[in-house]
């Protein structure tokens, strides 16, 4: 049996006994998957991973770059309390239709928002709003823009918010300094940004399964 299909079965365990599907999650990835999205959607443990960690959080506001079909946006929606919030960021408005599809279903269109265009301006004009601040920010989106996204995110948040950013190990291309990938330089410096931000604590992990081999960072706002 080869590596991959071990790191496999071993995510389709515990996805089975820890975060088995549901009709709603279901069908929104058999509809992205329909509607010709790419099948890039976080696994089912990485989404529940998400929802606890806005649960722990207590998170009431929650802001996420980069939709795709809304399947991570479920997880994390489903942690919000009644009267929460949660602002997710999409490019594509093909994308932004099937994960409004997939929110309505799963009965979280009320608490939550798919808004369009290239997250960045997406970003100035939602802090032109002035909104109260987010507890936990998803970062999931281009990754040549990373470092931008994890600055606003600090923006946007308070002291005791947590930013997620997901896809930084690249292969293991995130090592590499004389690297020409966009996305690796992105990812680059956007955890060289973490680690020297006065107003982040953070980390990264390394994750394999049935996404193959990533990881993901995660940072703590400081006061």
């Amino acid at each position: 049996m080869s590596e991959s299909q071990v790191w496999t079965d071993v995510d389709d365990h515990f996805t089975t006994l820890l975060a088995p599907a549901d009709e709603v999650l279901t069908a929104a990835l058999r509809d992205s998957d329909a509607a010709g999205l790419p099948p890039i959607n976080v696994a089912p443990n990485q989404g529940k991973l998400l929802q606890l960690l806005a649960e722990i959080q207590g998170a009431r506001r929650i802001l996420e770059i980069g939709t795709l079909g809304g399947y991570s946006t479920i997880w994390l929606g489903r942690a919000l309390p009644a009267d929460g919030r949660l602002i997710t960021l999409e490019y594509d408005p093909r994308h932004a239709d099937v994960a409004r599809a997939n929110l309505a279903r799963a009965g979280l269109d009320g608490i939550t928002e798919v808004r369009v265009g290239p997250a960045l301006e997406s970003l100035a004009k939602l802090a032109d709003e002035n909104p109260d601040p987010f507890d936990l920010v998803f970062i999931d989106a281009d990754k040549v823009n990373n470092p931008h996204y994890v600055e606003w995110a600090v923006r946007l948040t308070r002291p005791g918010s947590v930013i997620v950013l997901d896809n930084v190990v690249r292969g293991g291309a995130v090592t590499d300094g004389t690297s020409t990938d966009p996305s690796v330089r992105g990812t680059r410096a956007a955890l060289d940004l973490i680690a020297s931000h006065p107003k982040l604590s953070g980390t990264a992990v390394q994750t394999v399964g049935s996404k193959g081999y990533d990881g993901f960072a995660l940072a703590r706002v400081l006061a």
